[in-house]
């Protein structure tokens, strides 16, 4: 059975104006780190909210844990854990009288579920008696998850839990992750940053509403279908516009100090991009073929469904 299922779900806001999910269907398997990766406004916020029984979706069914979203939500909120992306726990109340008070909630104790929270919670104690809206935003990230884990749920939600945070805070929240898979704990992670796809299991890639690509992450990268460049020049702005506009590149965007681009089928070859940098008079350009990462996939699997929805108009 799976953790989590949707089937043909469906969310729209101002009276059906906004779509913001859009017949969307995947499964989460038990044990399983799977990731939801997208920019905002993508629809993981109101996916994780139908998921975790606050919000009602317009059409298709959910369950978590084999029980149904609607039907028994009193069941399944006991049985998960959910921390939201922004930080919502009292912040007047210190870290253990936080702790304390989600234990009592759930009519369980600290010292019960201590093991769970026992690595998370050893970076926090020396703070324990600080308000919570006094901790820095690594600590605050560190507090919601001993929060969130302290009933031992079965299924863990965490919405973009790592959005604002410092990079060294990230690295040690998706390890904390890892550990806590290993206990047998299912994990949903909505996150907007591509490079934390490569730490889950499975990913869905998702815009506008729109599931685009679902599988394991090294997959999704294996199937770009196009050879990819990384070009630069003494002047960028003039080589992205010159680039755009030559009938031989199929995309062309920026991307760091480079552009990543990628030819026509009947362009491609070695030598190509330094032939079009010639014809463009492009001065100190460089250019290299390059692996493809999660961010070069969901750009090109974006820019084919809006040529495809172009098309259809």
């Amino acid at each position: 059975m799976a953790a989590v299922t949707l089937k043909n779900i469906s969310k729209t806001y101002d009276n059906g104006k906004i779509r913001a999910v859009n017949d969307v269907s995947f499964e989460v398997n038990p044990g399983e780190l799977f990731g939801l990766i997208g920019p905002d406004g993508a629809g993981k916020t109101s996916i994780f909210r139908i998921l975790t029984t606050v919000l009602l979706a317009d059409k298709g069914a959910a369950t978590v844990g084999g029980l149904d979203v609607v039907k028994e939500y009193r069941a399944i909120r006991n049985k998960v854990g959910y921390m939201p992306g922004r930080f919502s726990l009292y912040q007047d109340l210190t870290v253990a009288e936080n702790l304390g008070f989600f234990a009592t909630i759930f009519n369980t104790s600290i010292k019960e579920n201590y093991n769970l929270i026992k690595d998370i919670y050893e970076q926090i104690e020396p703070f324990k008696n600080r308000p919570a809206g006094k901790l820095s935003g690594g600590m605050k990230q560190k507090l919601a998850l001993c929060c969130a884990l302290i009933h031992k749920p079965e299924v863990l939600f965490l919405d973009e839990p790592t959005t604002g945070v410092d990079a060294v805070s990230r690295k040690e929240f998706w390890e904390m992750l890892k550990r806590l898979k290993q206990q047998g704990i299912s994990i949903l992670v909505s996150t907007p940053y591509m490079d934390e796809a490569s730490l889950c299991d499975r990913i869905a890639l998702i815009q506008n509403g729109n599931i685009m690509s679902l599988d394991e992450p090294q997959k999704i990268i294996e199937g770009f279908p196009a050879r990819l460049y990384a070009v630069k020049s003494k002047d960028m702005y003039q080589l992205l516009k010159d680039f755009r506009s030559d009938p031989a590149v199929e995309t062309c965007y920026a991307f760091g100090e480079y552009l990543h681009i990628t030819l026509r089928g009947n362009h491609n070859g070695e030598g190509i991009p330094d032939r079009l940098a010639v014809k463009h008079n492009a001065e100190e350009f460089e250019a290299k073929t390059i692996q493809p990462s999660i961010e070069d996939s969901f750009i090109r699997l974006m820019q084919e469904k809006q040529n495809a929805e172009t098309t259809q108009k």
